[in-house]
């Protein structure tokens, strides 16, 4: 049976679904991908820090990104369009995390299960942190985490550009457009209705709207905790040379990695209480001056004399609930499925996400990774996927 198949939403996610469906042995019929913003200039794809990791603290999510990164290093190939083979510029050096005395428990706890899941991964404690990373101040560290390969970072707008273009080789459709609502077939989305006033008939429905996913899950009348929350990249550059850096991730949150030779960029995620919905893309520079800098220089006393060079800000398409993905079927909207609420996570994670929803489209269920935990269903029984590792 031919099936015509609707993605909203054509960043990362969206196109990666799209791409891996229509590159899927059995799959017969016609993708089309909605996108109102085709230049991205809002995408979080393209606004993303873009980096990977293995050292997470649930065991879907370590699967998940070990998928990405054995995408990542064959994109080249697997991405090809004829002659012309996408370069991502992996970098596999590593994450960092930090721990002090109160987080060693979880630091631990941790490590064990990422080991349990294939993770190359190893405890330091402070001494040698300091031999393995000179330029490293340890003052208040009891511990640090240091992936030893799979992880590092990669150019996300690379990534995005070569999934679309490999999507649209393979035959899928492209429309520069916006959704506006759902035609409903009883139990079913017939079509979706777009804001020319035209239609375009579906099979399927895909929700990857990113951080905009409630607007659509709102048309059917069902909340989806999925908000547009800001968050500000720093670019910094530092006279002193620092070699072999990995991202690090200091306890106090704040986090930065190189990008290029001689300049990093560096954030923090801000408080809970000071972390509204849908703030306009502007960089709150109060955030660098007061915190970020600050800890960065205690951190890394080379940073003292680090020189701002440019910012932006860009949107975490946010799960309240639990900030997991929430990937799979309505329970009851037979024929939609979500894929959103990634957190940070969703450029790393969308080749898991577009290898397992184009095999609930293809052969109704999973084959490759097991998504399952990521369900909508654990939503409405209020049974929340607890990831610590939130960066």
């Amino acid at each position: 049976m031919r099936q015509k198949v609707v993605v909203i939403g054509g960043g990362a996610i969206g196109s990666a679904i799209a791409c891996l469906t229509q590159g899927t042995p059995g799959f017969s019929g016609e993708i089309t991908v909605i996108e109102r913003d085709p230049r991205y200039t809002r995408a979080s794809s393209a606004l993303s820090a873009s980096s990977i990791r293995q050292q997470f603290s649930s065991a879907i999510n370590i699967r998940m990104s070990a998928f990405g990164i054995e995408f990542l290093r064959r994109a080249g190939e697997l991405l090809a369009v004829g002659n012309e083979r996408p370069a991502v510029g992996l970098t596999e050096q590593g994450y960092l995390f930090l721990a002090s005395d109160s987080g060693i428990d979880i630091l631990e706890e941790n490590h064990r299960l990422q080991r349990a899941n294939g993770a190359d991964v190893v405890l330091l404690d402070p001494a040698q942190l300091r031999e393995r990373f000179p330029w490293l101040a340890t003052g208040s560290v009891a511990m640090g985490s240091l992936g030893l390969s799979g992880e590092g970072w990669f150019d996300g707008y690379s990534l995005l550009q070569g999934l679309r273009r490999k999507a649209r080789a393979l035959g899928v459709t492209y429309l520069a457009a916006e959704a506006c609502g759902f035609e409903r077939d009883g139990a079913r989305i017939g079509a979706v209705r777009l804001a020319d006033g035209s239609s375009v008939a579906c099979d399927v429905v895909v929700n990857a709207a990113g951080p905009w996913a409630r607007e659509p899950a709102a048309w059917l009348g069902i909340e989806l905790p999925v908000r547009a929350r800001r968050r500000c990249v720093f670019v910094v550059s530092c006279p002193v040379r620092i070699e072999d850096a990995p991202l690090v991730i200091d306890p106090s949150g704040v986090w930065c990695r190189p990008e290029g030779r001689d300049r990093f960029i560096c954030g923090i995620s801000p408080d809970a209480a000071d972390d509204p919905d849908d703030l306009a893309l502007e960089v709150d520079h109060a955030l660098f001056e007061n915190i970020v800098w600050p800890t960065l220089a205690a951190r890394v006393p080379a940073f003292e004399a680090l020189r701002l060079t440019g910012a932006w800000a860009g949107y975490y398409e946010f799960n309240t609930f639990d900030q997991n993905g929430i990937v799979g079927f309505h329970p009851q909207v037979q024929n939609l499925i979500f894929a959103n609420g990634f957190s940070g996570h969703g450029l790393q994670q969308s080749p898991a996400v577009g290898r397992g929803v184009a095999e609930l489209i293809v052969h109704g269920g999973y084959r490759t990774l097991d998504l399952s935990p990521l369900a909508f269903e654990r939503i409405a029984a209020q049974r929340a996927l607890i990831e610590r590792n939130v960066v």
